[in-house]
């Protein structure tokens, strides 16, 4: 088979490595068939799409929506890098996968309009299928609700015409959708167990998330309900697009 790729952004290796077995655990992949690039770390070069079977993006501290001053030159390399490389995923409808930062690039790229309006404290939220979702192929087997972890600064506010609404929440309606018929992104995280979002909670403690006092209430919010299917988004994904 042809290998998935995982591009990465996070900095802190505990959180980075974390993400990566989880992603190895939810997709039911192998190490050699889910390759990592760090582009944090290095440029991401160039890639052929025909050599993968899919693309998936993992999280990070990034956000799409802030002022260009405030972004390093890392976060300004990283985002015309994935921007680039969407432009051929879309235009091809190419396999792709984004979890939570990529609501901000896909929408981003697609004309979406992004800020803090809809922004979420870290937490198990309950989220709901749409009619389009429901029918879906990578949600098709989950629950028309379900449970899920959130955490972050920016959402989006208008969806973009190319996009069709998956999955909705209360306090932020976009929580899932598409582009053409292959390209997802999510703003929940279906790559996190409990113990993979305390690791985050404590890595980042300092950036913004929740209040210096907050930490004891912020991890007590991701346990108070269980979060059991949105890792099965992941294997869907994988089965549907391994060639």
């Amino acid at each position: 088979m042809k290998p998935f790729l995982l591009l990465a952004t996070r900095a802190e290796d505990l959180p980075a490595d974390e993400e990566y077995a989880l992603f190895l655990r939810f997709t039911g992949l192998a190490e050699h068939q889910l390759v990592r690039r760090r582009l944090e770390a290095e440029p991401l070069g160039e890639i052929d799409l025909d050599d993968w079977s899919g693309i998936f993006v993992g999280g990070g501290p990034f956000n799409a929506s802030d002022p260009v001053e405030r972004k390093s030159a890392v976060q300004q390399r990283v985002e015309a890098e994935i921007s680039a490389l969407l432009d051929e995923v879309v235009a091809r409808d190419f396999p792709f996968f984004g979890a939570c930062y990529d609501i901000g690039t896909v929408g981003a790229h697609e004309g979406a309009v992004i800020d803090g309006t809809h922004r979420e404290p870290i937490s198990v939220i309950e989220v709901t299928r749409t009619p389009e979702g429901a029918v879906d192929p990578l949600l098709r087997s989950l629950p028309d609700a379900f449970t899920a972890f959130v955490g972050h600064k920016e959402a989006i506010t208008v969806l973009p015409p190319s996009a069709t609404l998956l999955v909705r929440g209360e306090a932020c309606p976009v929580q899932m959708f598409r582009v053409g018929q292959n390209v997802y992104a999510t703003q929940f995280h279906p790559e996190l167990d409990v113990d993979g979002i305390t690791t985050r909670i404590l890595a980042y403690a300092d950036h913004g998330y929740f209040a210096a006092d907050e930490l004891d209430l912020t991890l007590a919010a991701v346990r108070r309900l269980p979060v059991t299917h949105t890792g099965a988004i992941l294997r869907a994904f994988t089965e549907r697009y391994t060639r």
